[in-house]
């Protein structure tokens, strides 16, 4: 028969400790912990929908962590389109004119107005596809309205509103934990935002960037060169954020499209909808068996949005599964977070 120790629990504790070595508490170079707190600043700051897809995945921000940063991932899927989708032209050239009629239509278009002190409007449609984490059957979520406020010089905390979700704040600290060192409590602490960068832009950062073509496709794929997969695909995904999610000038965004044509792999899609069901031509690169899309108006080359489509069977879902889909609707200058635009 087993008696049971009549010693406190804290006299226990500390002799299982004595006796137990110590758990090892991360050692990051200077130059790691710069990098990881990029990686964590960008995943709790979105540029992009709350939800956003990577090969076969989708990924969701993580507010706190300890000793590092963490994610997570759910496997999504959904029925595929009611068509098949219109297979791209084989012909960089096509892709090549769209984009450059899309860049004379740009350097047209209005300059924003935003001051250092407003905040960056951007309203959206935005629908997604996915399974429950637990289980379940597959869903399309419909299109609906999402709605972002940026700091125009990225000082002030911004708002992210979408429908069926609760508001969120756009911090430029961050709240994470850390261990100062074997048994320590953790302790709160704050990550300041880095300098702000393609893949983190502010207002400001945007206005700035190269209006040569040549150069900003270079530092496009400077700020992007870290990730897996394909590097022309990434700084093709990095240019279509920057088209849907801020509001550039308009030499900027003539030469955003003008440095995605010199991207390898840039086809043309005669035919395609935005989340508003707009229809007009596209452009597409494919990585990883799926297509992402740039729609265009047919007749004004103004950009309308962006859509990715499986172009292959894969867990996701089967060829011609659109796994997600966005339709720009209006950028403005207000004066604060939450503010409409008048």
């Amino acid at each position: 028969m087993n008696d049971i120790d009549p010693r406190p629990q804290d006299a226990l504790r500390a002799e299982l400790t004595e006796l137990l070595p110590p758990p090892d508490v991360p050692e990051f170079a200077p130059e790691r912990q710069r990098e990881l707190r990029r990686a964590l600043m960008a995943s709790a700051r979105p540029a992009r929908p709350v939800a956003w897809w990577t090969r076969k995945a989708v990924r969701f921000a993580v507010p706190a962590v300890v000793c590092g940063v963490a994610a997570g991932a759910v496997l999504v899927a959904a029925p595929p389109e009611p068509r098949e989708p219109r297979p791209a032209v084989r012909a960089e050239g096509g892709a090549s004119a769209v984009l450059s009629r899309a860049a004379l239509a740009a350097a047209s278009a209005p300059a924003p107005d935003a001051r250092p002190e407003q905040f960056v409007y951007v309203e959206s449609l935005v629908s997604r596809a996915g399974l429950p984490a637990g289980g379940g059957a597959a869903a399309v979520e419909p299109a609906h309205r999402r709605q972002v406020w940026l700091s125009a010089d990225g000082s002030r905390p911004g708002l992210l509103r979408e429908e069926g979700a609760r508001d969120s704040e756009l911090s430029p600290r961050l709240p994470v934990y850390e261990l100062d060192g074997p048994g320590a409590e953790p302790r709160k602490t704050f990550l300041e935002s880095g300098e702000p960068s393609v893949t983190d832009p502010t207002h400001a950062f945007v206005a700035g960037l190269p209006t040569d073509p040549e150069a900003l496709l270079r530092l496009v794929r400077e700020q992007t060169r870290t990730g897996g997969g394909d590097a022309d695909q990434r700084a093709f995904a990095a240019i279509g954020t920057l088209l849907a999610e801020t509001w550039a000038p308009p030499e900027v965004t003539a030469a955003l499209f003008e440095a995605a044509a010199r991207i390898p792999g840039v086809v043309v899609v005669p035919s395609a909808r935005d989340a508003a069901g707009r229809e007009g031509v596209a452009v597409a690169r494919t990585a990883g068996g799926e297509r992402t899309q740039w729609v265009f108006d047919r007749s004004t080359s103004a950009f309308l949005g962006e859509r990715t489509v499986l172009v292959s069977a894969a867990a996701a879902g089967p060829a011609g599964t659109v796994l997600s889909e966005t339709a720009v609707l209006r950028k403005a200058a207000v004066a604060r977070a939450g503010q409409l635009p008048g």
